[in-house]
C-alpha cells in the first residue's frame, strides 16, 4: 500500500512540475558564421546597429552591436506566445524591436521586454568575433 501511495505521489509531482512548456521560445541548434565585412551585416559597423538574419533559430537571428563595440544576439521569435512564432521587427532607432502580433517591445541591449504584454526576455545566443568572422551559437 505504501508503495502505491509513493508511486502515486511521484507521478502527481512529475505532472505538477512540468508547468507550461509552451511559454518558452523553443531551443533549437544555432550555428551562424559570416565575414564581419559581409554587406548584409553593414549595419553592425556602427554602435547601435542591428540586423535580422533569416533562416536561423526559431524565427530568425537578431545581431546587435553594443555601444561598447561588443555584440549581442537573440532569436527573433517573440517571447510572448512563442508557439505563434511571431518574428519581431527592428524599430527605426535600433535600440528596440517590436512583436507585430502583440505590440510587445524588447530592448536590444539585453533582450528584456520594455513594453507589455511580454514578460520574458528574448532567447539570447553566444557571440564571438575572431579573425574578422562573427560566430553566433548556443
Amino acid at each position: 500500500m505504501i508503495r502505491k501511495i509513493f508511486l502515486l505521489a511521484v507521478i502527481s509531482l512529475s505532472f505538477l512540475s512540468c508547468g507550461k512548456s509552451g511559454d518558452l521560445v523553443p531551443s533549437v541548434a544555432v550555428a551562424f558564421q559570416a565575414d564581419i565585412d559581409n554587406p548584409s551585416l553593414a549595419a553592425l559597423k556602427s554602435p547601435g546597429g542591428a540586423v535580422i538574419i533569416k533562416g536561423y533559430g526559431v524565427a530568425g537571428l537578431i545581431i546587435y552591436r553594443e555601444p561598447d563595440l561588443t555584440y549581442a544576439a537573440y532569436d527573433a521569435c517573440s517571447s510572448y506566445q512563442p508557439e505563434k512564432r511571431c518574428a519581431v521587427t527592428l524599430d527605426g532607432n535600433s535600440l528596440t524591436c517590436t512583436d507585430p502580433c502583440s505590440g510587445s517591445k524588447f530592448s536590444l541591449a539585453d533582450g528584456t521586454p520594455v513594453k507589455a504584454p511580454a514578460t520574458r526576455a528574448l532567447r539570447a545566443y553566444n557571440v564571438n568575433v575572431s579573425n574578422f568572422e562573427i560566430f553566433v551559437s548556443n
